[in-house]
This record gives C-alpha cells, sequence and structure tokens, in this order.
C-alpha cells in the first residue's frame, strides 16, 4: 500500500514549510504491516506559488463577474466561449448556455 500526503508543519524559526510525503507500508513474510517507509519533498515554494495563482485567478474572475461593463472571451476560433453576467444580461444568453 503506498499513499501520498501533503504535509504543513512551522519549523522551530517559526517558518511554515509544506513537505509531500510518499509512504509505502513494509509487511513480514506473513503479509503483516511491520513499518512504514517515507520519503519526503520539500514543496513549499511550489505551494505557494500555486496558492497564489489560484488566489489571483479568483480575485480575476471575481473582477470580471462583478463588472459593470460587459467582458467576454473569445476562443482562436473566434468563438465567444466565456462572458460576465452584464455580457448575459445585455444579451440574454445565460453564461451555461
Amino acid at each position: 500500500e503506498t499513499a501520498n500526503y501533503e504535509l504543513e508543519f512551522d519549523t522551530k524559526s517559526k517558518d511554515t514549510r509544506v513537505l509531500l510525503v510518499n509512504a509505502s507500508t513494509r509487511r513480514d513474510i506473513e503479509n503483516n504491516i511491520v513499518g512504514v517507509v517515507g520519503v519526503a519533498q520539500d514543496v513549499t515554494e511550489a505551494t505557494k506559488h500555486d496558492r497564489a495563482v489560484a488566489t489571483a485567478a479568483k480575485e480575476l474572475r471575481q473582477l470580471v463577474n462583478t463588472a459593470n461593463a460587459p467582458i467576454f472571451g473569445v476562443d482562436r476560433n473566434g468563438n465567444v466561449n466565456e462572458w460576465n453576467y452584464k455580457t448575459a444580461e445585455i444579451t440574454g444568453i445565460a453564461r451555461e448556455e
């Protein structure tokens, strides 16, 4: 059995670190669990980056959705593929359509 865990903890100097831990059970000849082998990787910087990107995306989405002006996106083929609530209000076409 193998599992991955993200473990967040504070260091002695009060820094928060994030570890990605891969743990596998060790079994004896009778298949009884006798221990665990774990390998950890410090993913603190990648986690901080991912959280910052997610926060920025959420804030941008909220700004676009609550804007008092129609805002819409167009894909490479020229098709409108997303729009905000103001665009939906003006066109009468719901975002989900």
